[in-house]
């Protein structure tokens, strides 16, 4: 099973069990996961500010105020393969990398978070779970890992 999910159009990092335990110990709030997010514009200072303090997103219908979390802007761009779908580029105005390193995990809530901000999210990648990082790895790749690299 997987622990943790991504959406349709996010990529990274995914961890695959069979230890029910495990699972819930890293999906709690006790090990942090960490994106780059490519958003519309180029986020402001204050921007990262509001995202790093929490804001107001809508979870099963209902206001959410997210839990502060740690957010700053990349200063080179990530070098990634290139998404399996098709985002805009820079001829139709500039975007921004920031990594956002969050322990909770709602429905679609960097996305949502981003927007709240007013930057809309066109890439998201999970580059980080607990002390396991993505580093090299592509779409595709498999590596084994033992539960103690989480922790």
């Amino acid at each position: 099973m997987a622990i943790g999910r991504l959406d349709e159009k996010s990529e990274g990092l995914l961890l695959l069990t069979t230890d029910g335990i495990l699972s819930e110990r890293v999906r709690s709030k006790k090990i942090e996961k960490e994106y780059y997010v490519l958003v519309d514009g180029e986020i402001s200072d204050e921007a990262i500010l509001q995202l790093s303090t929490g804001v107001e997103i809508t979870v099963d219908k209902r206001p959410y105020r997210t839990r502060s979390c740690s957010c700053h802007r990349l200063d080179t761009v990530p070098n990634f393969t290139p998404p399996p779908y098709r985002i805009r580029d820079d001829r139709h105005g500039p975007s921004s990398w920031i990594s956002i390193t969050i322990s909770e995990g709602k429905y679609r809530q960097l996305r949502k978070m981003t927007a709240a901000a007013g930057y809309p999210t066109l890439r998201l990648v999970r580059v980080r779970v607990g002390k396991i990082l993505l580093g090299e790895m592509v779409a595709g790749d498999v590596r084994k890992i033992e539960s103690s690299e989480i922790f």
